[in-house]
């Protein structure tokens, strides 16, 4: 019989606060590996943080714990067995590389010698992704402690790879080759966070990612302007064409298609997202900018979350050093990204984008048009009986209503969904201040703690409120 739930929240308290000393201490050494995938001379460090951890997920109790190897990197695959066969199968994901670091960087200390400092544990890697990733452990724990269960309600299984910080070149093709072991109901992300401290919040989805590089090619030389310009045809000039013509006056994509499935927001999200403790002028501080600009008749939110964007990352052409050089060049290059949202299909965007280019450039002037691997966008609808567990789980952790929001960025869940079709929830509890990629990076531990309370809740709400057909 299961305990009254005032009775499982102290429980699950009592035994975080027994065990945290030795939860930092486990951390912190972790943090201490520098696994920078980026960076060749750290790829034995890379492997010794995924022996790190499998091992420290046999000593956690998971039955099963493999190191998966790659082209790249490794990856640390662990499973552990319900004892109710009927129990829901849930995969979380997170990743063991870090973003590069050095103390000569900005750093106040050694960036992999951990320093806590008042209620801040400061490493690289103390939010992104370890910190997020290892609450786990302690999580499953105390999930066990206060249900009196030797076996988690679920059928747990934990899937962190190593190269999340460098693209994630082959972490598409480690899900397909290994789909049956990886198989679940749904996917926990555990790399994400939260709007604030004060607020905590859930993410219901990540916007997909379509990348190209357009070259154009005019003259096979650079040329003399006075000679002949006026009379052919200047490859800088259709590439500011081209940049021209990417939005129309409402600041709308104009690639024809290229809306084509998108997933409108509902009239509930847009009030969700209102209700946020949006600042925009903090907002505007924080991207370095004094105005907002966007699609018109959507808010800031909005635009960063749920619309669809094209963004000139870089464009080029010709003379670029001191004084003047009166030519046509030969070339010219520009460099455009997409971020797509829920309902796009990334290779109908490509294909969109191939025509419109095509259109665009004039005669004389031939371009080469190249995508980079795109990324997929995901969502989980609000009434999704597990993102609902999620929500009550982080509900009985920080005892206050949570609220919802999304990603603007990309990353590699869309292809646990796609391969796996399996619905992907998002528990993450940084915030922004917690400084990803940047010097000083740090976790907040009253909050780190909470990622532990809301896992070891988590893994029962969800067998009790939710089944699916394996």
């Amino acid at each position: 019989m299961s305990k009254p739930v005032d009775d499982v929240v102290s429980t699950v308290r009592t035994y975080i606060e027994a065990h945290r000393g030795a939860f930092l201490d486990d951390l912190a050494e972790w943090l201490r590996i520098p696994s920078v995938s980026a960076q060749p001379e750290h790829a034995a460090d890379v492997a010794r943080s995924a022996d790190w951890l499998a091992t420290k997920l046999s000593d956690t109790g998971f039955p099963t714990c493999e190191i998966w190897p790659t082209a790249g990197a490794p990856a640390v695959f662990a499973e552990w067995p319900s004892e109710d066969p009927e129990a829901p199968t849930v995969l979380v994901y997170g990743h063991h590389d870090v973003q590069p670091a050095a103390r000569e960087d900005g750093w106040d200390t050694d960036p992999f010698e951990p320093v806590i400092r008042g209620n801040r544990l400061h490493a690289r890697g103390a939010a992104d992704d370890k910190g997020q990733v290892f609450f786990h452990t302690l999580g499953v724990r105390a999930h066990l402690a206060a249900t009196g269960r030797t076996a988690p309600s679920v059928h747990l299984k934990l899937l962190v790879e190593g190269e999340e910080e460098s693209g994630s070149p082959h972490f598409r093709r480690l899900v397909e080759e290994r789909a049956e072991r990886l198989a679940a109901d749904a996917v926990i992300v555990s790399d994400t966070g939260m709007w604030s401290e004060d607020t905590p919040t859930v993410c219901t989805g990540m916007r997909g990612l379509a990348e190209c590089e357009i070259e154009l090619f005019g003259p096979a030389q650079d040329i003399h302007s006075g000679s002949f310009g006026g009379a052919v045809p200047n490859p800088a000039t259709a590439a500011a064409r081209l940049v021209a013509a990417l939005h129309d006056e409402h600041a709308r994509v104009a690639v024809p298609g290229f809306y084509e499935g998108v997933t409108e927001l509902t009239d509930r999200e847009r009030e969700l997202f209102a209700e946020l403790p949006f600042d925009e002028e903090q907002w505007l501080r924080t991207a370095r900018s004094t105005a907002t600009h966007g699609e018109a008749g959507h808010t800031t939110l909005e635009r960063v979350w749920a619309r669809p964007t094209a963004e000139v990352n870089g464009i080029g052409g010709g003379y670029q050093g001191a004084g003047s050089k009166t030519i046509i060049p030969s070339s010219a290059l520009v460099k455009l990204s997409f971020r797509l949202v829920a309902g796009q299909d990334p290779d109908h965007v490509e294909k969109a984008v191939r025509a419109w280019a095509a259109d665009q450039v004039p005669a004389g002037v031939r371009h080469e048009i190249t995508f980079g691997p795109a990324t997929r966008p995901c969502l989980t609808p609000l009434d999704h009986p597990a993102l609902q567990s999620v929500v009550r789980a982080m509900g009985r952790a920080f005892e206050q209503p949570i609220r919802y929001t999304r990603e603007g960025g990309s990353g590699p869940a869309a292809d646990l969904q796609e391969v796996l079709g399996a619905p992907v929830l998002f528990l993450g509890i940084s915030v922004p201040s917690d400084g990803w990629h940047a010097p000083n990076e740090k976790v907040e531990l009253d909050l780190l703690m909470k990622g532990v309370e809301t896992a070891a809740h988590l893994w029962g709400d969800l067998a009790e409120n939710w089944r699916e057909p394996h």
